[in-house]
């Protein structure tokens, strides 16, 4: 089983950015601790973070089956069985971003370290939950972990 663990803007500066909101763990240190988890399920976690709507979309068609486009990482241009992405900003905003996901059909889990609902209004919509298998906010670094264990577990019931 291949999960991809999908980042967006921003991401990057974890660990400096914005501490007293989103915790001093930095995103090398979350994937790092997401590949711990995901060896001990017996999967495979593929990583991505990207600043740049577009070639986030691509990596999720490359991911979703589809043909890779020119420039998509190669650790994105096999299939994944499903994806934990935390799109940042762009979960209030990008249709696109919903379409991209929801038109290859990837389920997914969506993460934030802060609890969306508590912030401020702009925050407090997501655009990509209606679509997604699960959300995953509010408990810092450590719910990536839950999300990989919730959507390992989802993954492997439907196939038992």
């Amino acid at each position: 089983m291949r999960i991809a663990v999908l980042n967006g803007p921003n991401l990057n500066l974890l660990g400096t950015r914005e501490p007293e909101l989103y915790g001093t763990t930095t995103l090398a240190e979350i994937e790092a601790r997401v590949a711990t988890v995901a060896s001990e399920l017996g999967v495979t976690a593929v990583f991505g973070q990207f600043n740049h709507e577009g070639d986030l979309i691509d990596a999720i068609h490359a991911l979703g089956g589809r043909p890779a486009a020119p420039g998509v990482a190669p650790q994105f241009r096999d299939r994944a069985d499903a994806a934990l992405i935390n799109a940042g900003a762009w979960t209030h905003t990008s249709l696109a971003l919903r379409d991209a996901l929801t038109g290859v059909s990837l389920p997914f889990v969506e993460v934030h370290l802060s609890n969306i609902y508590t912030r401020e209004p702009e925050r407090r919509h997501s655009v990509l939950v209606s679509a997604a298998r699960g959300l995953v906010c509010g408990l810092g670094a450590t719910g990536y972990e839950l999300a990989l264990t919730g959507i390992v577990a989802q993954l492997r019931a439907k196939r038992a």
